[in-house]
C-alpha cells in the first residue's frame, strides 16, 4: 500500500512525519515536492534583510523524514478517480494521497503586473527583492508593496528597515497598497490598528481603497485610472491562486478535508470549511493544524482497507475545526501579537514571533535550525 504526500510545506512535512510513526512499517509513504527542503515560509520576508537567516530557515528533507521515499520533482496533475499523479519525470500511483502543494501569487490578469512585480514565494524572490532594494537605496526612489495581508506588512516593515541599515531612510519612501479599507482586513479591529501603527511609526505610506488595475514600467494605475502611483520596485503580495497541478484552483474540500474517498487536500492549497461552519484562513498554523486531522483519518482508513473485512462499516472520520489561539506578525524590528482578545506589541511580541518558527522547525525535527532561527531573530 503507498500512500502520498504531495508537497513539503507546512502541511506536506507534518503529515508525512506523523504517517511515518503512525503508519504500519510496510505501507510505503512518498513525498513528492520539486524542492529538496522544506522551507520556513511565513519567515522568508527576514532574509530580504538578513539573508544568513535562510540558514536557519530552509530544512533538507533528507534530514527531518526517516523511512519517506522523497522524489525531488514537479507535480503536473492530480486524477483522484484514477489514483495517479503525473509528475515532471513519470507518473506515481496511490491507494491514498494528500495534496498539499501550497499555494501560488495570484495577479488576477493586471495587465503588467505579473511581469514587474515580484512575489515572495520562494528564496530566489527574497534574493531578488532584497538586490533590487539595495539599488533603490543607492539611488534613491520609491518601493511600493501590492496587497496590504500579513506578508505584505512584513514586507513592507522589512524594506523599511534595510533602508535605515543602508543609511536611506530619508532616500527611500516605501508604500503600502491595499484595495480594500483596511490593511490586515481579516484580522481583528484591534490587530489591524497595532499593525497600522507599527508601519506609520516606521514612516511607511499606507493607502487603502487603492485596486491596483494595471502596471507599467514606472507606475502603478490605480482604481481604473484614478490617480497613478510611481516607483523603483514593485513587490506583489496580493493574493493567492492553487498550483499549476490543480489549474490554478484551490480545491473544494469536505469538513474532513476530502476531494475524494482516497484524496484530501490540505493548507493553502485546499478551500476549507471546518467542523463549526466557517471558512478556514490560509495560514501556516491552520496548515499545520489541518495535517494531523488529516493524519489521524488516514490512518483509520488504512486500517480499514487492511483489516480486509467486506461487511465493516466505513471509519468515521474527523471534521478540522479551526482553533488557532492567535495571530502574530513582523514589521521591522518590532511585531504585533495577538492572544485571545489581547494585542501585544514590543520585544514580547517579537520573542513570540521568533517562538512560533522555532517551535514548528523543532516539531519537524530541525532542532538545530531552531537554536539558529531565535539567534537570528532576537540577536539582530
Amino acid at each position: 500500500m503507498r500512500v502520498a504526500v504531495l508537497g513539503a510545506g507546512y502541511a506536506g512535512l507534518t503529515l508525512a512525519r506523523t504517517l511515518e510513526d503512525d503508519l504500519p512499517d510496510d505501507v510505503e509513504v512518498v513525498v513528492v515536492d520539486d524542492d529538496p527542503a522544506h522551507l520556513l515560509l511565513h519567515e522568508l520576508h527576514r532574509a530580504i534583510r538578513r539573508p544568513s537567516v535562510l540558514e536557519a530557515i530552509t530544512v533538507p528533507l533528507e534530514e527531518v523524514l526517516d523511512r519517506a521515499t522523497v522524489r525531488t520533482t514537479r507535480v503536473e496533475d492530480v486524477d483522484p478517480g484514477a489514483r495517479r499523479v503525473e509528475l515532471a519525470d513519470g507518473t506515481l500511483d496511490y491507494d491514498y494521497a494528500a495534496i498539499c502543494l501550497g499555494s501560488e501569487t495570484a495577479f488576477y490578469d493586471i495587465p503588467g503586473l505579473e511581469e514587474r512585480g515580484t512575489p515572495l514565494k520562494r528564496v530566489p524572490h527574497a534574493e531578488r527583492i532584497r538586490e533590487d532594494f539595495l539599488g533603490v537605496c543607492e539611488d534613491g526612489g520609491h518601493a511600493v508593496v501590492g496587497g496590504a495581508g500579513l506578508s505584505g506588512v512584513q514586507v513592507a516593515g522589512e524594506l523599511h528597515a534595510l533602508a535605515v541599515e543602508e543609511g536611506a531612510r530619508d532616500a527611500v519612501d516605501v508604500t503600502l497598497v491595499e484595495q480594500l479599507p483596511e490593511i490586515a482586513s481579516n484580522f481583528p479591529a484591534n490587530f489591524r490598528e497595532a499593525v497600522r501603527d507599527q508601519l506609520e511609526e516606521r514612516g511607511v505610506e499606507i493607502r487603502t481603497d487603492a485596486a491596483v488595475t494595471e502596471a507599467t514600467d514606472d507606475e502603478v494605475v490605480l482604481n481604473d485610472g484614478d490617480a497613478r502611483l510611481g516607483y523603483d520596485q514593485l513587490v506583489w503580495t496580493g493574493g493567492i491562486r492553487g498550483s499549476d497541478a490543480t489549474d490554478g484552483d484551490r480545491l473544494d474540500v469536505r469538513s474532513d478535508l476530502r476531494v475524494s474517498r482516497e484524496t484530501f487536500a490540505v493548507g493553502d492549497a485546499a478551500r476549507a470549511i471546518d467542523a463549526d461552519g466557517q471558512p478556514v484562513p490560509a495560514s501556516a498554523s491552520a496548515a499545520i493544524r489541518e495535517a494531523k486531522t488529516v493524519a489521524d483519518n488516514l490512518v483509520r482508513l488504512v486500517e480499514h482497507d487492511r483489516a480486509d473485512d467486506p461487511g465493516a462499516f466505513e471509519p468515521r472520520l474527523d471534521p478540522y475545526r479551526f482553533d488557532v489561539p492567535g495571530w502574530i506578525v513582523s514589521v521591522g524590528d518590532g511585531a504585533v501579537a495577538q492572544l485571545g482578545p489581547s494585542v501585544v506589541t514590543g520585544s514580547a511580541a517579537k520573542a513570540m514571533k521568533a517562538s512560533v518558527g522555532a517551535g514548528h522547525l523543532s516539531s519537524v525535527g530541525a532542532v538545530t535550525k531552531a537554536a539558529k532561527l531565535v539567534e537570528e531573530e532576537l540577536g539582530n
